[in-house]
């Protein structure tokens, strides 16, 4: 009976330790995989009929997190996502999780990853694509 308890226990241990990750994710992996998650939401808005109307105005969302100038970017775009009025849109529940998903990675990299991110270019017009 104890070798069928020690059996059990490892068989579903095993599952465990496989399915982890070898290593934590750390700010810098964080910041690098919602990035390009943010600049193809803000373009699958743009070309969603329900939001595209009013959509329409915004500029492209290109985030490089590697350019010093991506904090002002982002800062800007996310006053206008607030400070859209159209209620068909401000109201949006996508357009909405868009602004709010922004300003978490706004936070993220000026206060939590503040000594991890290197801005290696400082080119503004490279974020307008």
């Amino acid at each position: 009976m104890a070798i069928f308890n020690h059996l059990l226990l490892v068989s579903s241990l095993v599952p465990l330790v496989l399915s982890y990750p070898f290593y934590p994710p750390t700010c810098y992996t964080k910041v690098l995989s919602m990035a390009p998650e943010l600049t193809q939401w803000a373009a699958d808005l743009k070309r969603d009929p329900e939001t595209s109307l009013c959509m329409a105005h915004m500029p492209d969302l290109y985030l490089d997190v590697h350019n010093g100038c991506v904090m002002y970017k982002m800062r800007t775009y996310i006053s206008l996502v607030e400070g859209l009025r159209q209620r068909r849109c401000a109201y949006t529940r996508d357009v909405r999780k868009l602004g709010v998903t922004l300003r978490q990675l706004l936070i993220i990299m000026s206060e939590k990853c503040h000594g991890d991110l290197v801005f290696t270019i400082f080119n503004c017009a490279a974020l307008e694509r």
